[in-house]
């Protein structure tokens, strides 16, 4: 990559502008309005990008929005509500933003969740899955003749090393019969990996690049949006867990942005 020396100084840290970058790329990120999406859509609409927003929750997509063009300056920020563990939604949502926009250099998926207890999402798949592996596949290979015909663009799929002593048993994983949080968590995220690492390979032709990433132990709420038995009791403490050991939400972001 030929870098121009231009700088951008985020928390510290800097991120170099691509030589010939457009100020129209655009960047899609899920799970924006929250975590590490939110710190991410930040950074990327600071670096100069059209950013589009996707989030289930139509109020907290506005406010985020808002406070990204606030704080940025870049009026260039828009938003999609779906929920991406229903797969109609994501359909709806390819049909959105291509009626919006002709172009698509980043798409991040990062939209993530551990269900506690086992939940089948209105497809009849259990959630975890659904929305942490198939809405990545799925999302991506809808949009994928947009991002070929962008150029030299990016998925970049957030995983976790906790695909590590995963093992995949395809014929149990969409409605498992005995069901485990962190085991149909690492599930998802090995399925990130193959699903980047297959990707990869089916694009090497193209100008198009597939990475993933482990953000690193952040303190996000990831812990505690799915449905928690004594939500009300729970979710503060496991909040409160992350937000002791783990990083920034910005420092998870920085990564994904590299």
């Amino acid at each position: 990559l030929h870098i121009i020396n231009l700088n951008v100084i985020l928390s510290g840290k800097q991120f170099h502008l691509i030589e010939g970058m457009s100020m129209q790329q655009v960047c899609l990120v899920t799970g924006g309005t929250s975590g590490i999406g939110r710190a991410t859509a930040y950074i990327m609409a600071k670096l100069g990008y059209t950013v589009v927003v996707v989030g289930r929750n139509n109020h907290k997509c506005m406010t985020t929005v808002a406070a990204i063009k606030n704080k940025t300056g870049n009026q260039s920020v828009d938003y999609l509500v779906a929920d991406l563990s229903f797969q109609k939604d994501i359909h709806t949502l390819v049909d959105c933003f291509n009626n919006k926009y002709t172009r698509l250099d980043v798409l991040i998926n990062n939209v993530g969740t551990i269900s506690w207890s086992k939940e089948l999402t209105y497809d009849g798949i259990e959630m975890t899955f659904a929305l942490n592996h198939l809405s990545y596949f799925l999302l991506t290979n809808l949009l994928l003749n947009v991002l070929i015909s962008s150029g030299a663009s990016r998925i970049v799929n957030v995983s976790s090393v906790a695909h590590r002593r995963a093992v995949i048993d395809i014929n149990d994983i969409k409605n498992p019969v005995n069901y485990k949080a962190f085991k149909a968590y690492g599930e998802s995220k090995l399925a990130n990996l193959l699903f980047t690492y297959e990707m990869a390979r089916r694009l090497k032709s193209t100008d198009v690049t597939v990475n993933a990433l482990h953000p690193g132990v952040i303190a996000t709420n990831l812990l505690g949006n799915g449905k928690v038995p004594l939500g009300w009791l729970t979710r503060p403490i496991l909040r409160s867990m992350f937000a002791l050991v783990g990083q920034s939400v910005t420092k998870g972001a920085e990564k994904v942005v590299y």
